[in-house]
């Protein structure tokens, strides 16, 4: 199954391209880079200026697709292991 906007969440997060567009903590707003781990709450981005921590609860993020396409996803959707969130069935769009 290949990443698209309609499944992005069961997918691995590790390695595509993202940007945290709105984040209640404004020192993640504007953060670009990749995504290089994930853990329960967080992902780790690699940017420009070394890795970087982001909460996901509180931030929305773009991230770029392998095929170039853009998805929007609230954060407080991927919280949870990753391999739990692998799992998970949404309903509903973001």
């Amino acid at each position: 199954m290949k990443h698209s906007p309609r499944n992005i969440i069961n997918h691995e997060l590790i390695g595509l391209s993202v940007e945290v567009l709105e984040s209640l903590a404004e020192s993640y707003v504007g953060l670009k880079g990749k995504v290089i781990d994930e853990t329960y709450n967080m992902l780790v981005l690699e940017t420009s200026e070394g890795e970087k921590k982001v909460l996901k609860s509180v931030s929305k993020f773009l991230f770029t697709l392998p095929n170039g396409r853009k998805v929007v996803v609230d954060g407080s959707i991927l919280v949870g292991r990753p391999e739990e969130r692998l799992k998970k069935k949404v309903r509903g769009r973001w």
